[in-house]
């Protein structure tokens, strides 16, 4: 092409600037979203898009690269897994062809941090992605684990954060989104199976070793950690994963505590090697490292005297992430789950917020009678307030079966899994017949105040029925350990014979909890 005029000059350049305007705005406009983790262990790829202010997971894809494991004597990484490190690269570099590069967050962690030769893996594999790869300190990846856990947990209060890696713990006091105190400490699944359970042998002294090794690790920070004190604790790393998977296998809370950990090992102490290793609900993947992280773990529970800790749903790819996303600190993450899947399943929030105003009312007068009285219980039935209509998408007959079950499947950040089961159970039994069993199989309050919870979120749903704000009135609540008595004007009980049916229906489905609701008129 020949360019004749300095018009012939501007027709171009103004084609070119439209066109790459265009490329940068369709980058930013993408919804897609990639983190890539070359941990010490595995190699992690998360894709997600943002869906209605939300995060929606559409692919995650982990190869057990085992890194550490190939670092020799002198921290240098062997052929073979150098070979696998950059063999698995090469599958997440299809994924990533249709991503922007802005949306796109690669790090590397503990063994490329020690290893010699990280710089010639790194080179390699950044021509193999053809994204730059970010080589984090190990405050950096603590710090980025507990801003994941943060983004995916309620827990406002102080909290501590552990992660064992495959090469390296990171241990994290912090509040709200702020980090405090953060560390990592050369000790991991991986490096610490190489070094105390050599041919895989199992003994109880391969086990003291090991955690005496991480003792002596912890006990310059112990003391520290301890002045800055916390409310609660939480991880989420495989280790903890495999022995809450075990603890859902024996139908008990996945809290883990120190004495059943100690029981764990002792099972464990039953085989010879790690490759004889069975125990109900523990995966052959996990058991490779099991010993060894349980080693670490129990080290930070006595030296940190924790007494429990809870399983947390985001670690360092959810805090990488979260933190390339807009605004995603400014909604509380309770929140901005429930937002999105009112949005998603299109459910009368109008209405949720009808019945929430009438459980609220109703929890208070029931609250002398409860054996739990924190905010968390009660930000629990009113999510399920909020979420009680997210069946009728499906289909009207069975709607809370089918809410039950969205729910239960639904990725939920900012619920724990004994949240997700009260949850479930509120919505699975909003009306009709009472199973008690549904009510046991939650854990995250006693029996009698599930009964409670339940018949009071039953209640608010039946007085609301008529969707309008202005069509209740004010009525007069008795309460006791037996139930409840409600006393309307009666001319409004002879407006609404429905209702008043509904109620005397409801007082034979609360048989079954050995509670009754009796109403009356002024």
């Amino acid at each position: 092409m020949v360019v004749k005029t300095e018009a012939d000059l501007l027709e171009i350049g103004t084609k070119g600037t439209s066109s790459q305007v265009t490329q940068v705005s369709s980058e930013k406009a993408s919804p897609l979203y990639a983190v890539i983790d070359l941990g010490s262990n595995s190699f992690h790829m998360l894709i997600t898009r943002v869906v209605a202010d939300s995060v929606q997971t559409i692919d995650k894809v982990k190869r057990k690269v085992r890194l550490a494991s190939g670092l020799d004597r002198d921290n240098k990484l062997n052929e073979q897994a150098f070979a696998r490190g950059l063999e698995c690269l090469s599958f997440f570099a299809e994924r990533l062809q249709d991503i922007p590069t802005a949306n796109i967050r690669i790090v590397a962690t503990a063994t490329l941090r020690i290893a010699t030769n990280a710089d010639d893996f790194l080179l390699q594999a950044q021509k193999i992605l053809g994204h730059n790869i970010e080589l984090i300190t190990g405050q950096q990846e603590a710090e980025h684990i507990y801003l994941g856990v943060a983004h995916t947990s309620c827990a406002s209060s102080k909290k501590l954060v552990l992660d064992i890696g495959g090469a390296s713990t990171e241990i994290v006091v912090g509040t709200g989104f702020n980090s405090q105190k953060a560390i990592s400490l050369n000790m991991g699944c991986v490096t610490f199976r190489q070094q105390y359970f050599t041919e895989d042998i199992i003994s109880i002294a391969n086990f003291d070793k090991a955690i005496s090794a991480a003792s002596q690790l912890l006990s310059p920070i112990v003391e520290e950690y301890k002045k800055l004190g916390w409310q609660s604790v939480l991880g989420g790393s495989g280790t903890m994963q495999a022995l809450a998977e075990i603890l859902a296998f024996q139908n008990k809370p996945s809290t883990i505590t120190l004495s059943f950990m100690r029981e764990v090992q002792e099972q464990i102490l039953q085989f010879n090697t790690i490759q004889e290793i069975t125990i109900g609900g523990l995966s052959s993947e996990r058991t490779p490292v099991i010993c060894s992280g349980l080693a670490i773990l129990i080290a930070l529970f006595d030296n940190l005297k924790i007494e429990s800790l809870t399983l947390a749903s985001g670690a360092l790819r959810e805090g990488l992430l979260y933190e390339m996303l807009p605004d995603m600190r400014l909604i509380n993450i309770r929140e901005r789950t429930l937002n999105s899947l009112i949005s998603r399943f299109h459910i009368d929030k109008e209405h949720g917020e009808r019945v929430k105003c009438q459980t609220r009312y109703l929890y208070q007068k029931f609250l002398p009678m409860m054996q739990a009285q924190d905010d968390n219980v009660l930000s629990i039935l009113l999510a399920a307030c909020s979420l009680h209509e997210i069946g009728l998408l499906l289909e009207f007959k069975k709607h809370q079966q089918h809410g039950a079950y969205i729910v239960e499947q639904a990725d939920l950040p900012g619920f724990s899994s004994e949240e997700r089961q009260l949850l479930v159970m509120l919505i699975q039994q909003q009306k009709s017949d009472i199973s008690i069993d549904v009510i046991t199989n939650q854990r995250l309050v006693s029996v009698e105040d599930a009964k409670r919870l339940l018949m009071l979120f039953r209640l608010a749903i039946i007085l609301c029925h008529r969707r309008r704000d202005d069509i209740l009135p004010q009525y007069k609540l008795k309460v006791s350990q037996k139930g409840a008595g409600i006393s309307f004007p009666a001319q409004w009980l002879k407006q609404h014979p429905l209702i008043a049916d509904e109620l005397k229906q409801e007082d034979g489905y609360l048989q079954s909890l050995n509670l009754t609701i009796k109403y009356s008129t002024d």
